[in-house]
């Protein structure tokens, strides 16, 4: 099962980072390049403990369907969402924050298996875990520029107001 360790710094508090991280509201801003979109579930706000969504994107030439519930969290410092429902055969995305002096940062765990066996295990190691680092990668960029600017209110006060 290939597993993917990313470590980002990002000079800001752990909650603001956390709550971008959980917002479904920015996950559809961060991924609009592949349509994103929650369609059943959580459909915008904070996700919480023991919460699903079922987000519709097009990969790979193809809409796919991934239901996905967050069934870990402890505010601010971590969380787990791991698929339910999805073309992959697992995914499991673990987030942890850690405040420093300066920052935060944040950790992510972000282990999948494709389906179908032998022909899956190929797939993981020719192009799907680039593909997902580099979706990683991005998204995380895309949390660093919200969380270090005053983008990040135009997304988290409009939940708390």
């Amino acid at each position: 099962m290939p597993i993917i360790h990313l470590t980002t710094f990002i000079a800001a508090p752990a909650e603001r980072v956390f709550d971008l991280s959980r917002s479904i509201d920015f996950h559809k801003k961060s991924m609009s390049h592949t349509g994103e979109d929650a369609v059943a579930g959580v459909r915008a706000g904070l996700m919480e403990l023991h919460e699903s969504v079922t987000w519709k994107a097009r990969h790979f030439r193809k809409t796919r369907y991934m239901k996905v519930a967050v069934t870990a969290m402890k505010r601010p410092f971590s969380f787990i969402d791991e698929m339910e429902k999805g073309d992959l055969k697992s995914m499991k995305h673990e987030h942890y924050f850690k405040q420093i002096e300066n920052g935060t940062l944040m950790i992510d765990v972000f282990s999948f298996e494709a389906p179908y066996g032998f022909i899956g295990s190929i797939a993981n190691k020719l192009f799907l875990r680039k593909y997902f680092e580099k979706l990683l990668v991005l998204r995380n960029d895309q949390i660093r520029q919200y969380a270090e600017s005053d983008k990040w209110k135009f997304v988290l006060m409009t939940h708390n107001a």
